[in-house]
């Protein structure tokens, strides 16, 4: 049994009290829009990534303790050394002590991509033993394959690849695209990422689906060309990247790049201009896909 704390400050002291709760023993506190839900609730992220705002006016923290003495007296001292000047008014809920793995396994569900595609969480059974099946443990890296601009990639990939392909996904995360290529086909998968906790979230998960995937951190020196190259990253990134992503595709080889709002697409296709010509291949969700050919 734990014992749930939530009050409210502003965003100038947020911070500060979230770091004095820990200190006073709290297990996890978390900063929430405690206008959530309302006519005046604020947007954090212009798209992922992209903060615009340093925290809400009027910010709910949530601080997890276990259950112990003088609990009031703790809180009341964070509360002094964030330099609140009183104690803001305040709940308690005890939580019940729950399996925390198992209830977040449950969240992510197999995925059926296509007849013949589906994207298989390690700790559930294939749906269709005979598709191919991507088993995939996501970690700490992004790609549960749940996200529209994993699915984009996944489909462009699935008529793109023909067999003995070579394939550069750049910002790999879990591995799921270079891993999905393989078993589409392709003969060698090069995954690269800045993160190192997705390049070992990668590794496991192609060790886990039987694949040879390739893998390489972003700083490392690359110079091979790929009969196709994939781009799962964000918008800004993605245009900084336009020289590398090109010099990268081989003459005739093919390009596709997602994790672009419909509404930059336009943004994305004149960095790329000069390089090579981007038209947009699909939409999902608000989220476009942008393919080019050498």
């Amino acid at each position: 049994m734990w014992v749930s704390v939530t009050l409210e400050t502003d965003a100038a002291h947020a911070e500060a009290f979230s770091d004095a709760l820990l200190a006073a023993g709290a297990i996890s506190v978390s900063v929430e829009d405690a206008l959530a839900g309302t006519e005046r609730e604020t947007p954090q992220f212009g798209e992922p990534g992209s903060p615009t705002t340093p925290l809400w006016e009027d910010s709910r923290i949530v601080a997890l303790f276990e259950p112990g003495e003088n609990l009031m007296g703790r809180i009341a001292d964070a509360v002094a050394d964030a330099g609140i000047k009183d104690l803001p008014e305040l709940s308690l809920d005890e939580v019940a002590e729950q399996d925390w793995v198992r209830l977040t396994q449950s969240q992510f569900e197999p995925i059926r991509i296509s007849g013949r595609l589906w994207i298989v969480p390690s700790w559930h059974v294939a749906p269709d033993p005979m598709a191919i099946n991507l088993e995939l443990d996501p970690g700490l890296a992004f790609g549960t394959g749940s996200h529209p601009t994993t699915r984009l990639c996944l489909e462009w990939l699935e008529q793109a690849i023909q067999p003995g392909a070579s394939l550069l996904d750049y910002g790999c995360g879990s591995g799921i695209l270079g891993i999905a290529a393989l078993k589409l086909g392709a003969a060698d998968v090069l995954g690269i990422d800045i993160d190192k906790a997705a390049l070992t979230a990668a590794a496991d998960n192609a060790a886990r689906n039987h694949v040879a995937l390739r893998l390489a951190h972003s700083r490392d020196v690359l110079t091979e060309t790929f009969d196709l190259v994939v781009a799962n990253i964000l918008t800004n990134p993605l245009m900084l990247l336009a020289p590398l992503l090109t010099a990268r595709v081989k003459p005739g080889g093919r390009l596709a790049l997602s994790g672009v709002l419909e509404a930059q697409a336009n943004q994305v296709i004149a960095a790329y201009a000069p390089f090579l010509s981007l038209h947009v291949g699909a939409v999902h969700e608000g989220w476009v896909r942008l393919e080019g050919t050498c």
